[in-house]
């Protein structure tokens, strides 16, 4: 309905067009009303962090403490019994006086973590400084997480929960790369203790480690897994 109203303005005549103004009125009442029928979740640009257990909250401090570089994660459900919870993605590692870069990790729970930097500074670098001496400037890997089973089994690996990592040889300052499927064999006889003293020093520190000793799939890598009991080939 229109109702135009004079008033007087400076002695002016002017009109007032009501319908306009309660029409502005009547949109932004509208609009008002559509936001407050909007279901909640469509007013977050995104889902609110879920705070990481408390021991989880412990771990990456101690990680910190120990002067690794990391990335926290979300945690995440793959489903299949796959998921990625409490974990970090490692950048590098401390040793006594430099530092270890590591390659070609994805997530690892923050407890492998923190067992893989303790073994890569007290187990690995200062055996490559008392037996090749060199300390160790890079620790290679083929990876950390990945959603299958143990080989020949229905059984998840470790890899499906990202709680082991498969390593596969190192670098040394002085530039010489010791790698598990070259030297376990045929590498120098100093070569060859390397890589068994870190392989029983892996054993000491996880509770499944697996290396050429162990079978075919296992020439070219250790593969390091926290669990409970000890399995050590």
């Amino acid at each position: 309905m229109r109702i135009d109203t004079k008033i007087l303005l400076g002695g002016l005549p002017v009109v007032l067009t009501l319908a306009l103004l309660s029409g502005c009125i009547g949109g932004q009442g509208a609009r008002d009303r559509n936001e407050s029928r909007r279901p909640p979740g469509r007013m977050q640009s995104r889902p609110a962090p879920v705070p990481r257990a408390i021991s989880d909250q412990q771990c990456i401090a101690d990680l910190s403490a120990r002067n690794v570089q990391f990335t926290p994660l979300p945690d995440r459900y793959y489903g299949s019994g796959c998921t990625t919870l409490g974990t970090v993605r490692l950048v590098s590692l401390a040793s006594d006086s430099s530092r270890m870069e590591v390659t070609n990790l994805g997530p690892v729970t923050c407890s492998m973590s923190e067992g893989f930097a303790g073994w890569a500074r007290f187990g690995v670098d200062r055996a490559a400084r008392q037996i090749l001496g060199s300390p160790v400037v890079k620790i290679e890997t083929f990876g950390s997480y990945n959603c299958r089973n143990v080989a020949g089994t229905n059984r998840r690996s470790g890899h499906s929960t990202a709680n082991a990592i498969d390593v596969s040889g190192f670098v040394l300052a002085d530039g010489r790369r010791v790698t598990v499927l070259g030297d376990w064999s045929s590498g120098t006889a100093d070569e060859r203790e390397f890589l068994r003293v870190v392989h029983d020093s892996a054993c000491k520190r996880f509770g499944t480690v697996l290396g050429p000793g162990y079978n075919s799939a296992h020439q070219n890598h250790f593969h390091l897994e926290a669990t409970p009991g000890h399995f050590c080939r």
